[in-house]
């Protein structure tokens, strides 16, 4: 049985093509007739199909005769962006081979080289695939040979299809059912079944999508997942196909989804493993290893009110997306709400969208930051998630910041304008080398602070949309950071401190103070925007305050008479300013956030 399986996923830089094939290789397969058939069928989530990317791992099973034999294809569908790689390698873990795609026009990208790297990593049969080999401008043999000089694929391999029109899909499935090994495991051995997704239904409770790597697990049997420690009932199991399809067995080598009436959404760990109960248990299998956050933002709820809606949300967002994780917090400007970390920008705007789509929480959000590294004076080493959490400057030995290596290939003609951007960024140039004759990619160190802002959207920018760029965590380096404050009437705004560079700390500074002066309302008394590092107070603006005219009905006489009633008005404003508290309306800090880089 397990021969005839194959189980398999597409890997591809954004936008080469991966949703549109997963399509084709549906309806060749005859697994959803014409009348079902839309596009990017497998892309279920609204805010993908807005948005035009696919953002959540999907897993479908097809069969396709070949010659005498009836093969079943797993196909795991994977998001192709930089964020997303964590859904990527998890999805990696669960397949013998993949489908490398490359764009006919683009050719190789960053993402493409990153993602073959991964499946190299998890030794599997990779199969090269050049698609939209139908548009006019197509060069699949310069393409091939740029795959050979950069990932080593041999051109003659080379399979090449066209999502769009169905052109040479039916020789790729004859190259997956020859070139991709069958699973290797044993249907009567003990059950292993590693749990790579899962999602959550109001109905049936939490779904748990598994590939089974050893044993059988049936309908009505007791089953544990290890890491938890916890054991249900299988109530249902069955195949995507691409809805779900119930069956009464899943042997070693399929994938397929379980339904065990689980309400409690802390029992399903992504990476945990399947098993029986009782003395006959499997151990673990190696998992997963845990996503590193890269960015960190509060999230508020704008009405105060929300608290608790927006914290039952995010519960059940960690369980289908498990690469983000929150903590709560208070900020005294904008009170109870919760530090959520995420792998990258996209991916803080894509939680924060399926936030407000799916449970209607209106959200206030302040300006992300990373992960810093602290050493004090005792040499104790802290992790900084937060500007608050930041020590005394006088108590600190050692700042680190997070430096990437980025890859970032662009055509030859726009290698200056990169370079000169990437060394504005504080980036030192690794190395520099040819893809064919026309591309290069570079490599830079850079910090990543610098990088996750508009780095990519400014690569775009300044090569015309054609330079791609990729990034992995090196480590930690020493630099010389520090935090940056604004007080608004001496007290400390907490929600708009930040950790910059010493050398950019003014021109931040006086932005900000600018700014706010713009937005506060006017006061009874003159308000006071400063922004400063520990106790120096390194830019200042005055927000003045609304006047009286309290002369106005003095005419002609002594002017004593003036100067007194100048004065009476002056000790009340400062009776005010001593008693008197600042408004910060909502709207100022949302445009301090938004404008927080200009």
């Amino acid at each position: 049985m397990s021969k005839q399986i194959r189980n398999f996923c597409i890997i591809a830089h954004i936008d080469h093509g991966k949703s549109t094939l997963a399509d084709r290789l549906l309806e060749q397969t005859g697994t959803v007739t014409v009348r079902e058939m839309k596009e990017q069928l497998l892309d279920d989530l609204e805010l993908e199909r807005q948005r035009g990317i696919t953002i959540k791992a999907r897993a479908v099973c097809m069969t396709f005769k070949h010659g005498k034999e009836t093969y079943e294809l797993n196909l795991i569908d994977t998001p192709g962006h930089v964020d997303f790689q964590y859904e990527v390698s998890r999805s990696l873990a669960c397949c013998e081979g993949a489908l490398l795609l490359v764009d006919a026009f683009q050719g190789v990208e960053a993402q493409t080289v990153a993602n073959a790297y991964a499946a190299m990593e998890h030794e599997l049969n990779i199969i090269p695939v050049i698609n939209k080999i139908d548009l006019n401008h197509a060069r699949p043999d310069e393409v091939a040979e740029e795959m050979m000089n950069s990932l080593g694929t041999d051109p003659d391999e080379c399979v090449r299809v066209s999502a769009k029109t169905g052109q040479g899909v039916d020789d790729l499935l004859a190259s997956i059912v020859e070139n991709i090994p069958a699973p290797t495991g044993d249907p009567k051995a003990q059950l292993q079944a590693m749990v790579f997704d899962s999602n959550y239904d109001d109905y049936r409770g939490a779904i748990t999508y598994v590939r089974v790597m050893q044993g059988t697990v049936r309908k009505g049997q007791k089953i544990q997942f290890v890491r938890a420690g916890s054991q249900h009932e299988v109530v249902e199991l069955g195949q995507f196909v691409p809805q779900r399809e119930a069956c009464d067995e899943l042997r070693a080598g399929q994938v397929g989804y379980l339904i065990c009436n689980i309400k409690s959404l802390g029992d399903v760990h992504i990476g945990d493993t399947v098993t029986v109960t009782g003395n006959e248990a499997a151990e673990a299998l190696p998992g997963y290893s845990r996503p590193k956050r890269m960015v960190y933002c509060g999230l508020f709820p704008s009405d105060g009110q929300d608290f608790s809606e927006l914290r039952d949300a995010l519960e059940r967002l960690a369980v289908n997306d498990p690469s983000f994780e929150f903590e709560p917090e208070t900020s005294d400007a904008l009170g109870f709400g919760f530090r959520c970390g995420f792998l990258g920008l996209l991916h803080m705007e894509i939680v924060q969208q399926r936030l407000e789509n799916e449970a209607d929480i209106d959200l206030v959000q302040t300006a992300p930051n990373v992960t810093y590294e602290v050493v004090d004076k005792r040499g104790e080493t802290m992790s900084i998630h937060k500007p608050q959490d930041v020590p005394d400057p006088g108590d600190i030995e050692e700042f680190r910041q997070p430096i990437v290596r980025c890859n970032i290939i662009v055509p030859d003609d726009y290698i200056g304008a990169v370079m000169k951007l990437c060394q504005e960024r504080r980036g030192i140039q690794k190395s520099q080398e040819y893809l064919g004759a026309q591309r290069a990619m570079l490599t830079y160190d850079i910090p990543l602070a610098e990088v996750v802002y508009d780095l990519h959207d400014k690569i775009k920018s300044c090569t015309r949309g054609y330079g791609t760029l990729d990034y992995e965590m090196v480590g930690y380096e020493p630099a010389d950071l520090c935090r940056l404050d604004i007080l608004v009437n001496g007290k400390r705004v907490d929600a708009l401190s930040v950790v910059c560079n010493r050398a950019d700390s003014d021109r931040r500074g006086r932005a900000v103070a600018k700014r706010l002066k713009k937005e506060i309302e006017r006061h009874m008394f003159e308000v006071a925007v400063q922004a400063a590092i520990g106790s120096r107070v390194i830019a200042r603006e005055t927000v003045p305050a609304m006047r009286k005219n309290v002369t106005a009905k003095c005419y002609g006489g002594d002017i004593t008479r003036k100067r007194k009633l100048l004065q009476k008005q002056k000790e009340g404003k400062k009776r005010m300013k001593a008693i008197g508290s600042v408004e910060i309306s909502q709207k100022a800090f949302m445009a301090v956030l938004s404008s927080d880089e200009d």
